[in-house]
């Protein structure tokens, strides 16, 4: 597999072997600030990502899953991963209003190995009822098409109504994620899809493609709305595994990660940047369609959620706050923008990826990439 591939598979995954190494601390931890400490109002969750209310304040999050079986003939082998297997086994959940949660939807996509999940990746509602649903794949429709028939919904983006769930036949496929970077490839390198956060845009949808450094809307067949070039590292980092460096300038995938429209009506997109996953080299950027993307907040790192607040306040999930090499210990954030500079809500979250926010509440998943011990916490703004 390319750089660009390992990149995009370390962005939703959250780079399981350095989770692991700190599964001892699942639970988030306050930062001590002003603000008050997190509060666990769910937990059990099969790798929990993005999180959306209803317009009437239900709360639904996206589980990963924990793929197949290892050694089924669902399995295929990786140069770079070992084996990789696709499974049924990632969920919608819907968070109660007095804790806990419950699967309103199970069944879903799930592929990667069990300590690094591509699966449902981002909810979205045009209704209390109606959704669009992302299902992350990590790689091309060939790549897809290795798993079998049951895999198809991989890399697509898929709509659905809750008062109509039963399984699988209950969706519909509104786009082809993967089938269109395969057609388009957008930033004119290999061809890697792998749909995360999403929107909604008129009649359709936009959605972040992290494995295809680009924002693409499902409108009118498909179409690029914006792509992102590489970010050269600014320094030279040592890597433990094995021990080598890389030089400064080496060319980092820009990995989009979330993507919402802010006040303005201009969309807002979170990037995680990819391996070396360097501190601080994250960038919020503002897109109109039809103009370049321009940097609306710098100096962050490792971003895979966004969430304005009701009074025009941007929030961002850093899901290592140090870069991924360092472990993934991340925070919630208030953004600034035209700054380099932001205010730390939450820290100490452990492996943390999606926002969502009511009120004077956040709500955050955390144990993203952990089977059966992720959570969803909720911390007061």
């Amino acid at each position: 597999m390319s750089r660009h591939h390992r990149s995009a598979r370390l962005v939703a995954a959250g780079a399981a072997s350095l989770l692991l190494a700190v599964m001892g601390g699942v639970t988030a931890a306050a930062n001590g600030g002003p603000h008050s400490g997190p509060t666990v109002i769910a937990s059990g969750l099969n790798s929990p990502r993005q999180l959306a209310f209803t317009p009437g304040g239900d709360l639904y999050v996206t589980e990963a899953g924990t793929t197949g079986p290892s050694g089924s003939d669902t399995c295929q082998q990786s140069p770079e991963f070992g084996e990789v297997c696709f499974g049924l086994t990632g969920s919608l959940s819907k968070i109660k209003h007095h804790g806990g949660f419950v699967r309103v939807l199970e069944g879903l996509p799930s592929v990667g190995t069990a300590d690094e999940p591509l699966g449902p990746g981002s909810i979205a509602f045009t209704g209390n009822h109606t959704f669009a649903l992302t299902i992350g794949l990590g790689g091309s429709p060939e790549y897809r098409a290795g798993f079998g028939p049951d895999a198809a919904l991989l890399g697509t983006v898929l709509t659905g109504d809750l008062r109509h769930l039963d399984g699988l036949d209950s969706l519909s496929v509104a786009f082809d994620a993967a089938a269109f970077e395969a057609e388009a490839n957008p930033d004119g390198t290999d061809i890697d899809s792998n749909p995360v956060g999403i929107a909604k845009s008129g009649n359709g949808w936009v959605f972040a493609d992290a494995g295809g450094n680009a924002v693409n809307s499902t409108r009118k067949g498909g179409r690029n709305v914006a792509t992102f070039a590489p970010v050269p590292t600014t320094q030279a980092v040592t890597l433990p595994f094995p021990p080598f460096t890389l030089p400064a300038g080496f060319p980092a995938d820009a990995v989009p990660t979330d993507v919402v429209k802010g006040p303005d009506g201009a969309w807002y997109v979170s990037q995680l940047v990819g391996f070396p996953f360097e501190q601080g080299a994250s960038t919020i950027w503002r897109v109109v369609p039809g103009h370049q993307p321009t940097a609306f907040a710098t100096g962050l790192t490792n971003v895979t959620s966004l969430a304005f607040a009701g009074d025009g306040s941007l929030y961002a999930v850093e899901i290592a706050a140090n870069g991924l090499l360092q472990g993934p210990i991340g925070s919630l954030v208030k953004v600034h923008a035209h700054s380099n500079t932001h205010t730390v809500v939450a820290g100490g979250l452990f492996a943390p990826y999606g926002v969502a926010i009511r009120g004077q509440d956040a709500y955050v998943t955390t144990g993203s990439v952990v089977a059966g011990g992720g959570e969803v916490v909720r911390i007061h703004l």
